[in-house]
């Protein structure tokens, strides 16, 4: 969980785009919050894997929305059943329920019906507020502690070079 940690921190911290380490937040978001192995969570894996994100942001996302999702269960079956039980829903459900994929993909189960509805909706404001934060983390946070001189000790020693060279940020 350290490493993830600090893969995290290299990634908040490296010169990567924020746009992907806050689209990697806002799919681990979507993934955290349902069930493990459903369809839609082995799409928005694949979605990962192809598009340009932050690998070790999705990841740590992912643990944290996880567990975050143990104290969101109430509301999210309350999601899942409201839709489940909607009168307007009931002939699109019952269509739905006819294909297999629809069967495949449990969504027919109010607690990944509501994760997933509950997860895509709050996906786009989770995504702009995450890369308005790594923004101003960029920007105040990163530059107020490159200012000690501890910091700029480590940058100039041995240690911090073969740290970037292994990294892949600088040269030996």
């Amino acid at each position: 969980m350290l490493t993830l940690l600090a893969k995290l921190f290299n990634a908040l911290n490296s010169e990567s785009s924020t746009r992907q380490i806050s689209l990697a937040i806002a799919l681990g978001f979507i993934v955290g919050l349902s069930p493990l192995l459903t369809l839609h969570n082995i799409f928005f894996i694949f979605v990962v894997l192809f598009l340009r994100v932050n690998i070790g942001g999705f990841i740590v996302a992912w643990g944290f929305f996880k567990g975050l999702s143990y104290l969101l269960t109430s509301l999210i079956v309350t999601v899942g059943e409201s839709l489940l039980t909607a009168e307007s829903l009931q002939p699109l459900f019952d269509a739905l329920y006819q294909s297999s994929l629809f069967k495949l993909g449990h969504l027919h189960h109010t607690y990944t019906l509501g994760a997933l509805v509950l997860g895509c909706l709050l996906a786009v404001p989770l995504y702009y507020l995450s890369n308005f934060l790594i923004e101003k983390y960029r920007l105040h946070i990163k530059a107020f502690f490159e200012k000690f001189r501890i910091v700029k000790a480590l940058k100039a020693s041995k240690f911090y070079r073969i740290y970037s060279h292994v990294s892949g940020q600088g040269e030996l």
